[in-house]
């Protein structure tokens, strides 16, 4: 799948869209979900054009692949869940019900999460 420069996330990291910016650096932008699933619910996503993690992880540079990774860390830190605990979550295709095409990490925290998939 090629990536859509159209897409929602694209649309963010141009300004075209406006969001509640938590953190911001060279490889990655974070900011909180407008539809929370917990407390603590917050999207980070590389500034590349990475559809999937299967995209990222085959395509992007070494260090943009450590920024990236270093920056959700950096971001979990910051809003202060790494004591009780948070969940960190990717979904990739259409049997995960990946919504935007864009590669994209949410962070969850705030509340017992429960277990990982529901029965």
């Amino acid at each position: 799948m090629a990536y859509d420069s159209e897409n929602i996330f694209a649309k963010i990291l141009r300004g075209e869209i406006p969001c509640n910016k938590v953190f911001e650096d060279d490889f990655a932008f974070a900011f909180h979900d407008i539809n929370p699933q917990a407390p603590t619910h917050v999207l980070v996503i590389p500034k590349g054009a990475y559809v999937s993690m299967d995209d990222f992880s085959a395509n992007a540079p070494e260090k943009e692949a450590a920024g990236f990774w270093r920056a959700v860390g950096s971001v979990a830190r910051e809003q202060g869940v790494t004591g009780a605990g948070y969940r960190i979550l990717a979904n990739h295709g259409r049997d995960a019900n990946q919504e935007v095409p864009h590669f994209h990490v949410h962070i969850f925290a705030g509340r017992n999460l429960g277990p990982m998939l529901a029965r």
